[in-house]
């Protein structure tokens, strides 16, 4: 991730669990996304309705499969569904600046200050700090902007880090998970709502 200009381009969907653990088992078999490419297309493998749509998605997903090592990929197929989970959301967070920067900055550091709840005005005060900074933010429309929390949000649920009552709840990883991110990529633990002695706890 660069440190310039924030990529806003998260609209679509969330976190494409389904889709994302099927594609990265098409290109672990395969090893070329050219090819996989190609066979999501042809054979409508993501059950889109139109061919926007379905290039839409596969280019959304893709661009987050490519932020993990053929080692995670292989990992995420073979994973339970938390840890699943929990791994896409980290490659969401490497592909989009603007959601690490909000996971470090406001969902791990509330939950390590025991300030478990988390509602839309913590997000909208992020986004007009950042803006700031960058200019980029504030040139977004209303009602993207909404769509943006509203997929930020339905991201953070479905990796199960908040409640329907806009509750933290903590990470929940496999001893196998830790180590993985330990030896890859440790500062990603950062994007977790996860205590480090918790971590100690999980270690084989």
């Amino acid at each position: 991730m660069s440190d310039g200009r924030y990529s806003m381009s998260f609209t679509t969907g969330s976190l494409f669990h389904r889709e994302s653990v099927q594609l990265a088992a098409l290109y672990l078999a395969v090893g070329n996304w050219n090819v996989v490419r190609d066979q999501v297309i042809a054979e409508n493998l993501l059950q889109a309705r139109t061919m926007n749509t379905r290039r839409r998605i596969y280019s959304e997903v893709v661009s987050r499969l490519k932020q993990m090592s053929d080692n995670e990929l292989a990992f995420l197929v073979e994973a339970t569904h938390q840890d699943q989970a929990c791994l896409l959301w980290l490659a969401v967070c490497r592909r989009y600046r603007f959601i690490a920067d909000f996971a470090v900055e406001v969902l791990h550091e509330r939950y390590i200050t025991l300030k478990h709840d988390l509602h839309h005005e913590e997000y909208d005060s992020f986004y007009n700090r950042k803006s700031e900074w960058h200019s980029e933010l504030e040139a977004i429309r209303p009602n993207t902007r909404n769509k943006l929390r509203q997929v930020l949000f339905k991201m953070l649920r479905e990796a199960d880090f908040l409640t329907t009552g806009d509750l933290i709840q903590g990470a929940m990883l496999s001893p196998a998970l830790v180590e993985l991110i330990l030896k890859s990529r440790p500062a990603d633990l950062l994007y977790l709502p996860i205590f480090e002695s918790d971590l100690k706890g999980i270690k084989r």
